[in-house]
């Protein structure tokens, strides 16, 4: 039996149209709105962020580190704020979600209520296949290469001499598909973008090493923790079926962040930890540390490819500048689809994706936002998690395919930890962003 759930789908750009109005029978002849395909690229330009490639991971408990002695510290940051406050004034976006009103609940955790109407409105229900996280790419559904370019902030992409440049009229090399970092026209919060690696490949939502490389890479240009990127897969609320990560600013700690966890193993070959969530409603793996950031990145893409293989929905958050990395396997859209998630919980009409599982609750209804409560974010999260039978079994499966097993017993390539070493506490993580100056939209 094919799962399907009924939602309004999120509008990414100015240009998504149903299905059914967009044929590709324009794409010979010229679109006519300087998209990202065959029709209008030639002789484009754009501009061009080229990143240094670093290889190292600084990791430690709730570690942020504030020592950077690099004098670009703020090109990408001040790129990607000019360019998107441009687009701002442009009036590109749907809404201004500055104007959101955004709220921390009281609680242990500060979960983060916001009260974003405009994401909603006036777009019809469609039907969403929950049931299967591989699905090819159709050219003939709404994709990235469809967008404006002037919805296009700039290219990244690594440097040629391990120096970073930035150039403002770069050609668009179509022969090589080129990273793009494009506005979200429906924000959930300032400096929401979109990372697209190798556009022109029309990747499906699938992670692979190479992309999730990228999406690290970022997080470490950014060289700012509250600056975070996020993924969901299909069947865990991604609705567009175009490789693509999303990011946004938050001048506050997410709840998973300071959530506690416990290491449960160390790989041998690389030196990437691996760790439970703990005392956290919705469960999952935190992976951190290795000797260099590609060590990091090959653990977390394997797993996530082990979790799309198995037909696992699942998200993932990419935090403290790279060095951690939180993986939520997820069930609630197949509840959904099931009938087993509450009408009261449905009429809130949240769709728990990454940055709602991290803690960031993105509210439609002004009644729930003005109730909002830790205890309610607790109920809602705790239907997405996995039981512990079922995660125990997805672990096994994900340890299995990085060489590794949760067992007495140490296997191949990774070490069991079974210490009495103390979970790491939010406590942490607070006192590491605290004290911190960025040029954020505060709380």
């Amino acid at each position: 039996m094919m799962l399907k759930i009924k939602r309004v789908p999120t509008v990414v750009s100015n240009y998504q149209k149903e299905d059914v109005d967009d044929d590709g029978a324009h794409h010979a002849s010229g679109c006519g709105r300087n998209c990202l395909r065959s029709c209008c690229i030639p002789g484009s330009k754009l501009p061009l962020y080229a990143f240094k490639k670093v290889n190292n991971v600084v990791s430690g408990k709730g570690s942020v580190s504030t020592e950077n002695n690099d004098p670009r510290i703020d090109i990408l940051g001040s790129l990607l704020f000019g360019e998107w406050e441009d687009r701002m004034k442009r009036g590109l976006f749907r809404y201004d979600v500055t104007a959101c009103e955004t709220k921390v609940i009281p609680g242990e955790y500060g979960f983060i209520a916001q009260l974003n109407e405009g994401r909603h409105l006036q777009k019809r229900p469609t039907e969403f296949r929950v049931d299967k996280v591989l699905q090819p790419f159709d050219e003939n559904k709404f994709n990235f290469t469809k967008v404006s370019q002037e919805e296009v902030l700039f290219q990244f992409e690594a440097s040629e001499d391990d120096e970073v440049h930035f150039f403002p009229n770069a050609p668009i090399d179509a022969d090589n598909s080129p990273n793009l970092v494009a506005i979200n026209v429906s924000p959930i919060e300032y400096g929401h973008v979109l990372l697209v690696p190798r556009i022109l490949e029309h990747l499906p939502q699938m992670i692979d090493r190479k992309s999730f490389l990228l999406a690290l890479y970022m997080a470490v240009e950014a060289k700012d923790p509250y600056f975070r990127l996020g993924y969901n897969s299909l069947g865990a609320f991604a609705t567009i079926n175009h490789l693509h990560f999303q990011a946004y600013y938050l001048a506050a700690p997410f709840p998973i962040e300071r959530a506690p966890s416990k290491k449960i193993a160390t790989m041998r070959v690389g030196g990437v930890k691996i760790s439970d969530i703990l005392k956290y409603p919705v469960r999952g793996l935190v992976f951190e540390g290795g000797n260099t950031l590609e060590d990091l990145s090959n653990v977390v893409s394997d797993a996530c490819i082990c979790l799309q293989e198995n037909n696992v929905p699942y998200n993932v958050l990419i935090a403290d500048t790279g060095k951690r990395v939180f993986l939520f396997p997820q069930c609630y859209a197949e509840k959904q689809a099931l009938g087993e998630v509450s009408s009261e919980l449905l009429d809130t009409q949240v769709n728990p994706a990454v940055w709602e599982i991290s803690g960031h609750m993105v509210l439609k209804r002004k009644k729930d936002y003005e109730e909002a409560s830790e205890e309610n974010a607790w109920r809602l999260l705790a239907e997405v998690s996995l039981s512990e039978e079922r995660l125990q079994e997805v672990k096994e499966l994900i340890f299995e395919a990085i060489c590794c097993k949760i067992e007495d017993k140490i296997v191949s390539s990774a070490t069991v930890d079974e210490s009495d070493e103390k979970p790491e506490s939010h406590e942490d993580v607070d006192a590491a962003l605290k004290g911190l100056q960025f040029a954020m939209v505060p709380v």
